[in-house]
């Protein structure tokens, strides 16, 4: 798998002197490659059974091309095996498109929005917390919640 590390210059918030946010510049390494559930997997945030319920959510979100295109896409779709075997294209986007619904529906309308965020549109916690007007550092209590009901519907042990 290639990685996709690049350096970039952020601006750190530092202490507050007389009334104004003093700033820091600093340089950060960045892998483009890492989808947030991936980050949060592997700094232990969230356990392999979240991850994977976060994946199957994406996977089923991408196979239901419900995601925004531009144009036509010509390339040839290759599935082998899984739960979509032996379906015409049509079939498997239809049956993508219902399983993602059955998840969004069970993890609930108020834990759903920081789950498409965060695994289907790939936000990171804190652009979705700030998106969705929530105090800062929420999102992960409420994600880890939103996966539970996920892996539960896609019978994730």
């Amino acid at each position: 798998m290639k990685q996709h590390l690049v350096e970039r210059e952020l601006t750190v918030e530092g202490p507050r002197r007389g009334g104004s946010v003093t700033g820091k510049r600093r340089t950060v390494t960045i892998n483009l490659g890492e989808s947030p559930l991936s980050w949060l997997n592997a700094r232990g945030h969230l356990n392999d059974r979240l991850y994977h319920a976060g994946e199957r959510l994406r996977a089923d979100y991408e196979r239901a091309q419900l995601a925004p295109s531009v144009t036509m896409r010509w390339d040839p779709v290759r599935i082998n095996g899984g739960p979509d075997a032996g379906l015409s294209p049509s079939e498997r986007q239809i049956a993508a498109k219902a399983r993602f619904d059955g998840a969004m529906t069970s993890a609930g309308s108020g834990l759903s929005d920081i789950l498409w965020r965060v695994a289907c549109a790939g936000e990171g916690l804190p652009d979705a917390e700030k998106a969705l007007e929530w105090p800062a550092r929420s999102s992960k209590l409420v994600l880890r919640l939103a996966l539970e009901r996920v892996a539960d519907f896609y019978r994730i042990v």
